[in-house]
């Protein structure tokens, strides 16, 4: 497809990968910001995702919505980036690699080169020093590329889109970390390499439905795998498939409804009612965004009580609102300039939510503050290339992934 030509074109931007053992941490701390009142109130967390040694990356959260870049901590695994070449931005074809526990105080990551899942603790006085919990374990197939965490955050579940894909779901404990649940490991039975060649025809995102009795899996050839949860964790034998959209991506629960929107870069977004007892085509509305390039991610924020789809071929943000009837209308759309923005997260502080959006192209991180519905602003653009030169780190646009936040209670 023409959207994903771009993401292609755009040049390799890296420091020099060392051959030598990855060490365990590496120190990213900035200057201390200009308002010296902010106080830090949590952090975000993505990952490097380089094929020589994934690291996790984390940096604080003040008061203000802003970020300092705080440390790059080894996962133990590798990344990998999803065929064909050349390269692409978004190199696991998925939002979700990176994701955080509020309750559980824990972020975990997806290692996509070394089919395994690393689990880390936050630290409760600085959220942005993390210490691994337990070891890394296998994802239960090939190329892990999105990761789910239930509400009370003793669960997590896992999608692999390689050649051996499909599910899996493990305990987690806060000093052991993971184990496998019996009987959850499940195929989607898509013919596929390792790693992925795609974005078509790979996994997009994994989500529990708001009720946890349901395991949700977005599939780049329009539909959604849905498995029942058990009590004891297991899953249904098989998904039912629901059908819609072109290349559902991203996915999100319309607020009391069980409604779900997806990004999708072969429209614009879909929107898929799965209270519809004909579960088809006719109970998805596919949406088309116009100009859109490449729609793939989809945050929403409690604050406007809107969507807001992330482009990284037009380095647009579009927001947009569902009525209760799940009619959808655009509300606005912001350009991010030559940001190349991918896998993006909502954090709450106070009464004031602000985006993170992973600015690939410009290998950073763009803060964008909601102000309310039609009235989002950049807040800040955080650099990640020079300091992570100045400290060693190997980094490369192509490679970056993921994007989740923690804040204190």
């Amino acid at each position: 497809m023409k959207s994903f030509v771009l993401l292609a074109l755009v040049p390799w931007m890296c420091s020099a990968a060392s051959s030598s053992t990855p060490p365990e941490r590496v120190s990213m701390s900035s200057a201390v910001h200009s308002d010296e009142h902010a106080q830090t109130v949590g952090a975000a967390y993505l990952m490097t995702n380089e094929p020589t040694g994934n690291y996790l990356v984390s940096a604080t959260i003040t008061s203000d919505g802003k970020l300092s870049l705080y440390e790059a901590v080894y996962t133990e695994g590798k990344g990998a980036h999803g065929l064909p070449a050349p390269p692409g931005l978004d190199p696991l074809f998925s939002q979700g690699s990176v994701g955080v526990s509020m309750s559980g105080n824990f972020v975990a990551n997806v290692n996509a080169g070394s089919n395994t899942v690393t689990v880390f603790g936050i630290d409760g006085h600085n959220p942005g020093r993390l210490s691994m919990i337990g070891k890394p374990v296998s994802s239960g197939g090939e190329f892990p590329s999105s990761l789910a965490i239930n509400k009370a955050g003793n669960r997590v579940c896992v999608v692999n889109g390689g050649k051996i894909n499909g599910v899996s779901c493990y305990a987690f404990d806060a000093r052991k970390g993971l184990t496998p649940l019996k009987n959850s490991i499940r195929s989607l039975h898509l013919n596929q390499t390792t790693p992925a060649t795609g974005p078509p025809s790979t996994p997009g995102q994994i989500i529990f439905s708001p009720d946890e009795k349901q395991l949700i899996v977005s599939v780049k050839a329009a539909f959604l795998a849905i498995w029942d949860i058990n009590p004891d964790g297991s899953l249904s034998p098989n998904f039912r498939s629901v059908s819609g959209g072109v290349l559902p991506f991203a996915l999100i629960f319309v607020p009391g409804q069980n409604a779900i929107v997806a990004a999708d870069p072969g429209v614009g977004y879909d929107v898929f009612n799965l209270d519809t007892k004909a579960q088809s085509a006719a109970a998805t509305a596919a949406v088309t965004v116009p100009g859109q390039k490449a729609i793939c991610w989809n945050v929403y924020s409690e604050e406007s009580g809107n969507f807001y789809m992330v482009d990284v071929g037009g380095s647009v943000v579009t927001e947009v609102h569902v009525a209760g009837s799940l009619n959808s209308t655009i509300v606005r759309q912001y350009s991010l300039g030559t940001d190349g923005p991918i896998d993006s997260a909502v954090a709450t502080i106070g009464k004031n939510d602000y985006i993170y959006a992973l600015a690939a192209n410009a290998t950073g991180v763009t803060v964008l503050s909601v102000n309310g519905p039609g009235k989002a602003q950049v807040n800040q653009r955080l650099d990640i290339a020079g300091p992570a030169k100045a400290h060693n780190l190997p980094i490369h646009a192509m490679n970056l992934q993921g994007m989740a936040t923690f804040i204190r209670k």
